[in-house]
């Protein structure tokens, strides 16, 4: 399991009474943390996301390999139901909880009618993007935020997790 994981399992998870289980890390994407578990009854795709150096936000990878193919975008009818991104800074540590659902409404999971992304930009609430299309996707991923150390955060945590 990796660092990012552990730590959230250790510091939040067990205090939620949220039980990680089946865990399975992905081959592809190693360098986001790619893994898929269980949580409670939960099934969970996660990434950590990267800093980059000339933009604001966090980039994560969101993508399958059909078979020996291409990449390709995840798809309505694939078996999750969260996208978690873990996210990092020297001094902030957090979750986006995004439930399927979500990202199908904005257009980052696939349907019949349109196809997904394959990457995101994430905005935690201590990134301050200056464009306005970062300022918009910052404000409604922010609803699917918490902070680890913020005391509140657990009990989001907690409302997350049951909105699929």
């Amino acid at each position: 399991m990796n660092d990012r994981l552990k730590e959230i399992k250790e510091q939040v998870y067990g205090r939620c009474n949220l039980y990680l289980t089946y865990y399975q890390e992905e081959l592809e994407s190693k360098e986001y943390d790619a893994c898929r578990f269980r949580l409670n009854d939960a099934k969970i795709i996660s990434r950590s996301s990267k800093i980059t150096p000339k933009k604001a936000g966090q980039f994560v990878t969101f993508w399958k390999r059909n078979g020996n193919g291409p990449i390709e975008p995840f798809e309505e009818s694939d078996a999750f139901d969260f996208f978690v991104v873990n996210v990092r800074t020297e001094k902030n540590f957090g979750q986006f909880v995004f439930p399927k659902s979500v990202l199908v409404k904005k257009g980052i999971v696939s349907t019949s009618k349109k196809e997904g992304k394959r990457a995101i930009r994430v905005y935690p609430s201590w990134d301050q993007p200056t464009n306005a299309t970062a300022m918009r996707s910052q404000k409604w991923q922010l609803g699917y935020f918490f902070e680890v150390n913020e005391k509140k955060g657990f009990e989001k945590l907690k409302t997350l997790y049951k909105n699929k």
